[in-house]
């Protein structure tokens, strides 16, 4: 029988560690040190990971398909290229990690937390980022057409030129945040602070007019 991740992560904690292979299709690995992993291209398929750390990892170009990640640590991880569809990332830490041109294809990102990290650009299709704190995070221009923010922490983040049309940003913190240029009409904002938003060159619809017209002490008569 194969080694598994854990017992082949056992060894000195000092330098990269290519000779960690990743796991089998289906395998569940728990509470493993798998910090400075060299998995460049490698593909998982149905695996579950729990309470694990990347931290310095090289993932990059790893394709993941149905994996979960949950309550992980990805700190300074290198994701740039990767690909993830259907996959969860639940409440994981990816501080300072690079996640440059990372396709999230049905994914499941909620409750994790992204300080210091790099996001853009960046692919989102049908992805559930409720919950996350995407705190001062840079995402100008990118398509968040139809994800899910929902009482997401995107405090002072930049969201400047994105499509947020359709989006979900019910009870969103978004004080500070830089949102010139957006589009968020049809979006859901339940509870958005309209009043700590510069919206200077952001489209809206009817119902969010009223809204920012009502957060204001307009009387609004049909």
């Amino acid at each position: 029988m194969p080694p598994t991740p854990r017992e082949l992560g056992a060894g000195p904690r000092t330098g990269p560690r290519p000779h960690l292979r990743p796991p089998e299709p289906g395998e569940e690995v728990e509470d493993a040190d798998l910090a400075r992993v060299d998995w460049w291209g490698a593909e998982l398929d149905g695996v579950t990971f729990t309470r694990c750390r990347f931290d310095d990892a090289d993932l990059t170009e790893v394709v993941t398909r149905r994996c979960v990640f949950d309550s992980c640590v990805l700190t300074g991880v290198r994701m740039g290229g990767s690909r993830h569809s259907g996959s969860a990332f639940l409440s994981c830490r990816f501080d300072r990690a690079r996640l440059i041109d990372v396709v999230w294809d049905g994914c499941k990102l909620t409750g994790s937390q992204f300080p210091g990290a790099v996001l853009r650009p960046l692919t989102s299709t049908d992805s559930d980022w409720s919950w996350t704190s995407l705190r001062g995070v840079d995402l100008s221009g990118s398509d968040l057409s139809g994800q899910r923010f929902r009482e997401a922490d995107l405090t002072d983040t930049d969201l400047r030129e994105c499509d947020l049309t359709g989006a979900d940003l019910d009870r969103v913190r978004m004080q500070g945040t830089k949102l010139r240029g957006s589009d968020l009409r049809g979006a859901a904002t339940e509870a958005v602070p309209w009043r700590a938003l510069e919206l200077t060159g952001v489209r809206l619809d009817l119902v969010q007019a009223v809204q920012v017209a009502t957060a204001y002490g307009a009387l609004v008569e049909g």
